[in-house]
């Protein structure tokens, strides 16, 4: 993808197809590779909602009612820009990742068309509670919390650093 800025791939582009993206003349299908890498997780630790990168989550994802489904069409920014926020976050000095939590139900996605449900964000990150409560103004969460992972920490979900914790953004 060389330096193309991921977070202004979207389906107007030419490139974009139904959860897919032309690269070197063939079209990538993100959603198939997401949904193989989340049977693996769920095959690891059954008893925990798996937890995959930003990029796996967003790339290739134009489904609206994806995350955060009861804010969409009520204030909530379209995916495009829930993507570019997180991805400024990520990129701050006083973050180490910023992880996407899928939802109970992601596995129906397995039979449909759709993309897998996510239940919300989460970001390993050193920066006071002030800053973090920043990140999420505009995108309509219900807040965001560092009080670790609600659902429990899926098994392979990458080790928090010291002196970080985890934040979650959560929709209702």
């Amino acid at each position: 993808m060389g330096n193309q800025d991921q977070s202004d791939l979207t389906s107007e582009n030419t490139g974009w197809r139904s959860g897919c993206l032309l690269v070197g003349g063939y079209f990538m299908d993100y959603r198939k590779i997401l949904l193989e890498k989340l049977v693996v997780l769920d095959s690891i630790d059954e008893d925990h909602f798996p937890v995959v990168t930003l990029d796996e989550y967003f790339i290739g994802n134009t489904q609206e009612d994806s995350i955060a489904l009861n804010q969409w069409g009520d204030g909530r920014p379209s995916i495009k820009e829930i993507y570019a926020r997180f991805k400024e976050v990520a990129a701050r000095d006083d973050v180490q990742g910023v992880f996407v939590g899928l939802h109970q139900d992601w596995g129906e996605s397995l039979n449909d068309d759709t993309w897998p449900a996510a239940e919300n964000i989460h970001i390993f990150s050193s920066a006071p509670q002030e800053v973090a409560d920043q990140w999420v103004a505009g995108l309509e969460a219900d807040g965001i919390g560092d009080d670790g992972w609600p659902y429990g920490k899926h098994r392979a979900t990458p080790e928090l650093p010291a002196g970080f914790k985890v934040y979650t953004v959560y929709w209702d």
